[in-house]
């Protein structure tokens, strides 16, 4: 796996059990998968003769993370007969917004009204066009709220774009949709062609960060549940992606442009946020089913285990807690011993992802407040809403 993020630590913990051993290519030994894989390269993942090493004995190659030049990986793999999994020509659409964008309008796929960008002119055509505000967007590399700026109105606008397009930076612009909420639909898909679904999920964001999952989405009618499930296994297909894809997606009042009420926000060709709820909530987990995938072995079953899984992100706490995260820890253990813990190794700065929660449960409010309490006391070492 190219990256040594949490997700490949996660991946590895999966890896483990199917009795395999995840490669990886970390930038330093501090990455939470080097601290925990026997087997790490050290690497840039653009410096070719790190990715020659890496690739070495390798029998199939994925990542953790869409910053992969594909050319030189693409060209020392074929090289070596390695496969990339997902291919370049399907990882491309994770990693330009644009390339994404078009890719889907031309399947017919429904998207936002999106337009490229050079000047701050060919905004104000959109926005005359589509209305303020609109939403101005990185091509590449943005991700919990980087790269993306709402511009309310041409003077608020001015000054974004003119960092901006002085940096040189890649840019669209889109319509800001009127949404009910956000959603994912997470699928699986395998080189023979296997596909799986998940039940699809509400994502709580806050300035641009997830910070809860509800599994499955409250109130979600089914048919509007099975249109998103069925639209991630189509874009999976159409793509040819091997392995998992995340497919973010904007619920809105109206029927939309295909009459189902959804809009494709952000596609993701890897274990995704929205997912870290089937380590325990689902009888395969989004780790095991990408390992699956990768490997070319049959799918498992995405049946969940109970009728509401919440996960919440634990974020490095502002200041940073005087105790401990290990006595943090006891400390939640002893109050919630129902609620799971999964820790990234990752030193602690604020609002940072540093690990995440999961609680299971029979009702969706109160799954949520203990879960909220608990990301929140490994957060902040503070016991909020009254709880002492």
């Amino acid at each position: 796996m190219v990256g040594a993020g949490q997700l490949a630590r996660m991946t590895h913990q999966a890896a483990i059990a199917l009795g395999q051993s995840l490669r990886v290519l970390a930038v330093s030994a501090d990455d939470p998968a080097a601290v925990v894989a026997p087997n790490v390269v050290f690497g840039q993942p653009d410096d070719p003769a790190a990715l020659a090493e890496f690739l070495k004995g390798c029998d199939a190659v994925t990542f953790d993370h869409e910053g992969v030049p594909a050319e030189p990986l693409a060209s020392l793999a074929a090289q070596l007969e390695v496969p990339l999994r997902p291919s370049p020509a399907a990882l491309v659409h994770a990693q330009d917004k644009l390339v994404m964008r078009e890719r889907l309008s031309a399947l017919g796929v429904p998207c936002p009204p999106f337009r490229a960008i050079s000047s701050p002119r060919e905004v104000n055509e959109f926005a005359a066009r589509h209305g303020w505000p609109v939403v101005l967007k990185a091509r590449t590399g943005g991700y919990d709220g980087r790269g993306i700026w709402m511009l309310d109105d041409p003077l608020h606008a001015a000054p974004i774009l003119a960092e901006t397009l002085a940096a040189g930076t890649p840019l669209l612009v889109e319509q800001r949709v009127k949404m009910r909420r956000e959603l994912a639909a997470l699928v699986a898909r395998s080189p023979f062609g296997q596909g799986a679904a998940w039940p699809v999920v509400h994502t709580v964001q806050d300035n641009g960060i997830c910070v809860q999952v509800i599994a499955p989405a409250p109130g979600l009618t089914p048919a509007r549940a099975e249109a998103a499930q069925r639209l991630a296994l189509r874009v999976a297909e159409e793509l040819d992606v091997v392995g998992l894809l995340a497919v973010e997606l904007f619920e809105i009042d109206e029927p939309g442009p295909d009459g189902t009420g959804l809009l494709v926000n952000e596609l993701a060709m890897r274990p995704h946020n929205s997912g870290h709820w089937t380590i325990e909530g689902s009888v395969t987990s989004q780790f095991e089913q990408h390992v699956r995938a990768v490997l070319d072995y049959p799918l498992g079953s995405t049946a969940p285990r109970a009728p509401v899984t919440v996960m919440a992100n634990v974020l490095g706490g502002d200041p940073v807690p005087e105790m401990g995260l290990d006595e943090r820890v006891h400390h939640l253990f002893a109050r919630f011993p129902d609620v799971k813990v999964h820790l990234y190794g990752k030193a602690e700065r604020p609002g940072r992802k540093i690990g995440h929660v999961t609680v299971l449960g029979e009702e969706v409010a109160p799954v949520r407040r203990r879960a909220a309490l608990a990301a929140d006391w490994l957060s902040r070492a503070v016991w909020r809403d009254g709880w002492h």
